[in-house]
């Protein structure tokens, strides 16, 4: 194992988490590495088959080419899109055990070069009631890798949960600025020169709206 283990979390719902842990685990791939990924818990899941069905967990799993098995990526699913604590709740389904977290998420980074973990949400989102994904990441030594949706609200979002991330010596590795949809407000287009001037992480790159992962992102990653 490298040491190369990260966090992909965002500054709030639908800010392309899951495009992005895709598009870096298919790019890592084809440089050779062995990749590993991992959704600890996903909420809003639908059922098949008499089982929940994690689709981000999935499309991971596919992006990063892995035979291992989904209950290993994906230890925990709920069917409410709520907060995995909350979920837990709300579906009478056994809240997350760190402990077996843990234990899965060993397992992945033993047998791979680097690891993606996505998370659900933000940092502050939480997993259990005692605990967040800030708690995971320095559980698990990872990187923070910060996905900020471009749009109308960034800057704030953003400043705050690298604020809190620094708060809780989460390790930042940088922000990537995701391009949700055709920029086209001036806020989509002063965002990356605002929050360079704001944050101290650096920006590692930007998503452009139905572009492909610009290389450069990766070698910024690889570091």
């Amino acid at each position: 194992m490298s040491g190369r283990r990260w966090l992909i979390s965002g500054t709030g719902t639908g800010v392309g988490k899951t495009t992005l842990g895709c598009a870096l685990a298919a790019a890592l791939r084809t440089r050779g590495l062995r990749v590993g990924v991992m959704k600890p818990a996903e909420t809003g899941c639908s059922e098949e088959g008499g089982g929940l069905v994690a689709a981000d967990a999935m499309m991971l799993r596919a992006a990063a080419a892995s035979s291992l098995a989904p209950e290993l990526i994906c230890p925990y699913r709920y069917r409410s899109p709520l907060a995995p604590a909350a979920a837990a709740e709300r579906d009478g389904l056994p809240a997350v055990n760190f402990g077996r977290l843990a234990d899965s998420f060993e397992q992945i980074a033993a047998q791979s070069d680097c690891v993606l973990v996505e998370g659900a949400g933000g940092l502050a989102v939480p997993i259990t009631w005692e605990s967040n994904y800030a708690d995971l990441a320095l559980a698990f030594r990872l990187e923070l890798i910060l996905v900020v949706a471009n749009r109308l609200g960034a800057i704030n979002a953003a400043v705050l949960s690298l604020d809190y991330a620094a708060s809780r010596a989460v390790a930042t590795r940088g922000y990537v600025i995701n391009d949700i949809e055709p920029p086209r407000s001036e806020a989509s287009l002063t965002n990356s020169a605002s929050l360079a001037r704001l944050c101290r992480a650096p920006c590692l790159g930007t998503l452009g709206f139905d572009a492909p992962l610009p290389p450069a992102l990766v070698d910024a990653l690889l570091l």
